[in-house]
């Protein structure tokens, strides 16, 4: 058997807003943006190199929904963005403006710094330990 994620659902308050902001705070790619009708709209971004997890950028269509953008997990960090350059990436997403809450640290898995995406979620970057 094969399987994996193909996509996650992220709440925006803003399809367009949210394809500028992660295409160029976090260099990500647009990978689809499909008309779905009565203002829905099918929306894939993806960091380089991503060969099959896409973040599905959905729009808040409730109150509930707006309320939950930027905190979709409790202020846990919610997604983890793998690197093979952590140095290249922190200064890339810094001179970007990408708001880090700490500064790099090193831990047994990997060299690694907690930022905030545009709307606030918490993500991981992470040059993960070469494995010996």
């Amino acid at each position: 058997m094969n399987q994996f994620l193909s996509a996650i659902a992220l709440v925006v308050p803003d399809y367009d807003e949210a394809i500028r902001s992660y295409i160029e705070a976090l260099g990500f790619l647009l990978v689809e943006d499909t008309e779905l009708g009565d203002g829905k709209r099918w929306v894939l971004v993806a960091p380089p190199g991503s060969s099959e997890t896409r973040l599905l950028l959905a729009k808040a269509d409730s109150p509930s929904q707006l309320a939950a953008i930027g905190n979709q997990t409790g202020g846990r960090v919610f997604l983890f963005l793998n690197t093979d350059d952590f140095d290249r990436d922190y200064a890339a997403f810094t001179d970007r403006g990408v708001t880090f809450r700490e500064s790099p640290r090193q831990e047994s898995y990997g060299k690694v710094a907690v930022f905030e995406d545009p709307f606030g979620n918490a993500w991981d970057l992470i040059e993960p330990q070469p494995v010996s």
